[in-house]
C-alpha cells in the first residue's frame, strides 16, 4: 500500500476537483494546470462533469492492477475495451482519463510521474496543459464515428513471402503477429478516438498547448532515431552470426519503423483538420528533415497516406462506413509491408451475437 502524500479538494466553477497523490514534490503545478483546464472547458458549455478525481502517482501500477484481469473501473477511453496493448500498456502513458460513457458526472485522471519524467513533460507546464486538455477532450469528442469504432472487430493474418527458413518463420511469427495487431489496432480502430480528441482539444482553445506538446514529441522522435540505429546494428549482428536472414532483418527493421513513427500522423492530422496548416507543416518539416531520412523508404510514404486518411475521416460514419475507411488505413499498412515480402490479410467486421 502506497502512502498518500497529498490530498485536497478544490472548487472550479461547478466542478469539484479531488486530488490524491503519492508524489512528494512537484504536485502543485500539476494541480494548477488541471484547475485552469477545467475552468476553460467549463466556460464552453460542453463540460459534463460535476467532479474530477486527479491522481498524481509515481507510476500507474495501481491502475494497471485494478484493471487486470477484470476492470473494476470504467475503462480508459470509455466504452467496453482497453486501448491498444491492454492494461499493461497504460504503465507507459503519461496521462490517462478513465470515464464512463453512460455516466458523464465525473472522471478519473491519472498522471504518471515516471512516464512524464522520461518524456520531459514533468517540469513543462504548457506540455502538461496539452496532455490534460487532450485527455479531458476524449468524452467531449464522442460522436458517431468513435461509437462505431468500438463496434468493430479486426482479424489479421500475416503471410510470409520472403526468403526465410521455415523454422525462422515459426520462431518469429507469433511476435510479428502481435506487433502488427497492436499497430493495426492503434492506427485503425483506436485512431478515431485520438483524432477527434485532438481536434476537440484544438477547437476548445488549447491548440498552442497541443502544438507545444507535439513539438516535444517530434523532438523526441528525432532523438529516437539513435535507438533505431542500435536496433539496426543488433539485427545485422544476428545476420552475421547466421541467426537471421537479411530478408527477415529488413522486415523486422521496417516493422520497428512503422511501430515507432507512423502514429505521429494522429498528432499532425488534427491541425490540418482545424485549418492550422502552418502548424502541421512545421511539425512535418522537422520529420522530413530529421526523422524520415533515417527510416525505411516506405515509412514516409505510409505516413503521408495515413495522414490523408485521417484528415478525411468524417464524424458521422456508421459502422459499415467506418469499415470502408478502416480498410483504407489497413491498405496503407499492408502496402508498406508487402515491399518486404509480408502479405497482410485482414478483415474488419461487426461481431454478431455468436461472438459474445
Amino acid at each position: 500500500m502506497r502512502t498518500v502524500k497529498h490530498f485536497s479538494l478544490h472548487r472550479i466553477v461547478e466542478t469539484e476537483l479531488r486530488v490524491v497523490s503519492d508524489v512528494e514534490a512537484g504536485v502543485l503545478p500539476v494541480i494548477q494546470v488541471e484547475e485552469a483546464v477545467i475552468r476553460d472547458y467549463a466556460r464552453r458549455e460542453v463540460w459534463p462533469h460535476r467532479w474530477v478525481t486527479l491522481f498524481v502517482l509515481q507510476d500507474l501500477q495501481p491502475l494497471v492492477r485494478q484493471l487486470t484481469p477484470s476492470p473494476a473501473l470504467p475503462l480508459p477511453g470509455g466504452g467496453n475495451s482497453l486501448p491498444p496493448g491492454g492494461a499493461a500498456a497504460l504503465e507507459h502513458r503519461p496521462v490517462v482519463n478513465v470515464y464512463d460513457l453512460a455516466d458523464p458526472a465525473g472522471c478519473y485522471i491519472f498522471v504518471n510521474r515516471k512516464a512524464m519524467m522520461k518524456e520531459g513533460y514533468w517540469d513543462d507546464a504548457l506540455a502538461i496543459q496539452g496532455l490534460l486538455a487532450h485527455e479531458h477532450a476524449h468524452p467531449l469528442a464522442e460522436n458517431e464515428a468513435t461509437r462505431s469504432s468500438r463496434c468493430l472487430h479486426m482479424e489479421l493474418s500475416p503471410e510470409f513471402r520472403l526468403p526465410i527458413a521455415e523454422s525462422e518463420i515459426e520462431n518469429r511469427k507469433s511476435k510479428i503477429g502481435k506487433l502488427l495487431a497492436l499497430l493495426a489496432d492503434k492506427l485503425c480502430l483506436y485512431a478515431p478516438r485520438e483524432l477527434f480528441a485532438n481536434e476537440m482539444t484544438i477547437r476548445s482553445g488549447f491548440g498552442e498547448a497541443l502544438l507545444h506538446l507535439n513539438r516535444r514529441n517530434v523532438a523526441n522522435a528525432s532523438r529516437g532515431v539513435a535507438g533505431r540505429e542500435g536496433l539496426h546494428r543488433q539485427l545485422q549482428e544476428e545476420v552475421a552470426q547466421g541467426n537471421l536472414t537479411p530478408a527477415a532483418a529488413d522486415l523486422l527493421l521496417l516493422i520497428g519503423d512503422l511501430k515507432g513513427y507512423l502514429d505521429l500522423a494522429l498528432e499532425v492530422a488534427p491541425f490540418y483538420r482545424t485549418g492550422r496548416e502552418s502548424d502541421a507543416r512545421e511539425l512535418e518539416t522537422i520529420l522530413e528533415a530529421e526523422v524520415f531520412p533515417h527510416l525505411e523508404p516506405g515509412v514516409p510514404r505510409a505516413y503521408t497516406a495515413l495522414r490523408d486518411q485521417y484528415v478525411a475521416l468524417r464524424a458521422d460514419l456508421t459502422p459499415a462506413e467506418l469499415i470502408a475507411w478502416g480498410e483504407g488505413v489497413l491498405d496503407v499498412l499492408a502496402g508498406a509491408l508487402v515491399e518486404k515480402g509480408l502479405i497482410l490479410r485482414y478483415r474488419l467486421r461487426v461481431p454478431d451475437k455468436r461472438d459474445a
